[in-house]
């Protein structure tokens, strides 16, 4: 083949891989805790709300559901400062992340809340609680129980889309291995650690998750 692997011309810039590294955890940590955060909003108001939220909500799930998120990131970035709105290269990324999760999320909640049975909305009433308490605390958590592999699954394709996210300058680790092969031109090389970066990350997100999800419904299932 003739062709001589160099791997070592990659590990030159191990410092921008490790900036490209952390700066992907950043954007996950933010739209991971706040893409879900806003997944159980609107699963809620799909749900419970009035009539004007759900048309609301629903709008919002189907808008971000049915459009590519690069889109979705451009329009941010880009189409907002037309509204007077403008963002940094970093905000803006962690908006279009949030957003996107949260859409995302929220339809994997409400099935959870969906297969919740009658019986448990009627021990919440019965308890004096309003219809809020009684979904924070008595439908939420059994809720998330059931979808959280399915939950847990969209937070790591989310943290593997944000990807692109490079594409309005922001430094994570697509925006590194870019940057590195357009200096060192070993583009195999540093796709390839690249590609093996991403899988670890995801690797190690899932076993986040995974312990996270043990701690939140340990004392449920001990019941």
């Amino acid at each position: 083949m003739g062709y001589s692997f160099d791997f070592s011309s990659v590990l030159g810039y191990s410092a921008v891989l490790l900036k490209g590294i952390l700066i992907t955890v950043e954007l996950t940590l933010i739209g991971g805790l706040l893409g879900v955060a806003l997944g159980i909003l609107c699963a809620w108001t799909r749900s419970f709300g009035p009539r004007w939220g759900r048309w609301i909500a629903t709008a919002y799930i189907e808008m971000i559901r049915n459009t590519p998120f690069l889109v979705q990131l451009f329009f941010v970035f880009f189409g907002l400062p037309a509204l007077g709105l403008r963002l940094s290269e970093m905000q803006a990324a962690s908006l279009a992340m949030v957003l996107n999760l949260g859409a995302y999320s929220a339809e994997i909640i409400r099935a959870g809340i969906q297969a919740t049975a009658k019986g448990q909305f009627e021990a919440g009433v019965s308890l004096g609680m309003t219809q809020l308490q009684t979904f924070r605390y008595v439908v939420l958590l059994p809720s998330l129980q059931r979808i959280w592999p399915a939950l847990s699954s969209q937070i790591v394709i989310v943290m593997l889309g944000s990807a692109v996210v490079s594409q309005i300058a922001v430094e994570d680790l697509s925006f590194a291995a870019n940057f590195i092969q357009s200096r060192n031109f070993r583009a195999f090389e540093m796709y390839f650690v690249t590609t093996a970066l991403y899988l670890a990350l995801a690797f190690l997100l899932r076993l986040i998750l995974s312990r996270i999800g043990i701690h939140l419904f340990a004392r449920r299932v001990a019941r």
